[in-house]
């Protein structure tokens, strides 16, 4: 029998997530929406093909591309090696020392002198599988930061952008709300990238602005430090541990009763309640209630 060779093309599968951007209208679209960076030092995580990198090249000061895939990486190594202003780093963006990367570099600080990081803008398709580990990686070292400008899966942009009281908001949205301002720019079909993945896609603007200070945290060493994961970041993972619980059981394990007990009053915040309804403000006046409460005992 004569074997039969199939004319069909094969469909090209995502490795370790990918999911290419493919449309020329949206990628000037998002790189648009990133604004002005010719003054600036532009942050791409996941280039893949680099559609959004040959645009950025072109107007970006200095383009940084982190590109996990050895076979990519190397791919845009070749392409962009004429451009002086383009640096490509295989590496896993959750792995990336930004210190080393963007802060103050040996032999070169002067004493006496406050080092004042360059602001970089960030902009990126995130692979959906770990989105909220890269977002959270980026606030936790938010003082590097100006703008993240990310694509992500409609939902996942539906967290973080969530109000309390909504059955969206938790940890992301809170970790989120608290290093920067959400905005939900556009969304994306489908058919916009190679191969198509089964969800839309919506692009997320982030604007820095931490609001430690704003509510109170500069106390915690941690906020001292540009970076809030200790102390109220810990708390509020206490606080939306699991969501079905109220706050007094999630919290209750790691106060004491009365001191748990007064800190929720003076915050105005009722034991039954879900970390899911208090605004920022209150989580962050509950959370000062018992820092407080604790520094006088």
């Amino acid at each position: 029998m004569p074997k039969v060779v199939s004319t069909r093309r094969p469909q090209l599968k995502p490795k370790l997530g990918q999911h290419f951007l493919a449309s020329d209208s949206f990628a000037l679209q998002i790189v648009d929406a990133l604004g002005d960076v010719s003054e600036n030092t532009v942050l791409e995580i996941g280039p893949g093909r680099g559609m959004l990198t040959a645009l950025l090249a072109k107007r970006a000061r200095r383009l940084i591309a982190v590109e996990l895939d050895r076979v990519l990486a190397a791919q845009l190594r070749l392409r962009f090696g004429m451009f002086s202003n383009v640096e490509v780093i295989e590496a896993d963006i959750l792995s990336v020392d930004f210190d080393s990367l963007f802060g103050p570099k040996p032999g070169l600080r002067r004493p006496g002198i406050e080092f004042r990081p360059e602001p970089v803008k960030v902009i990126g398709n995130l692979p959906y599988y770990i989105t909220s580990d890269i977002l959270l990686r980026l606030f936790d070292y938010s003082k590097y930061f100006e703008t993240v400008l990310v694509l992500v899966q409609r939902e996942v942009a539906d967290r973080v952008a969530a109000k309390p009281g909504s059955s969206d908001y938790g940890l992301l949205s809170a970790t989120a709300q608290l290093h920067a301002r959400v905005e939900k720019l556009f969304t994306l079909p489908p058919g916009a990238f190679a191969p198509p993945p089964k969800v839309h896609s919506t692009v997320l603007r982030l604007d820095i602005a931490p609001r430690a200070h704003e509510l109170g945290l500069d106390r915690d060493g941690a906020a001292r430090n540009g970076s809030t994961k200790d102390g109220f970041i810990e708390f509020l993972k206490l606080s939306f541990g699991q969501k079905r619980k109220t706050l007094w059981n999630n919290l209750k394990s790691n106060y004491p009763e009365s001191r748990l007990r007064a800190a929720l009053a003076e915050a105005g915040v009722k034991p039954a309640a879900r970390a899911e309804t208090l605004s920022l403000e209150e989580s962050a006046a509950l959370y000062r209630g018992l820092r407080d409460h604790h520094d006088r005992s």
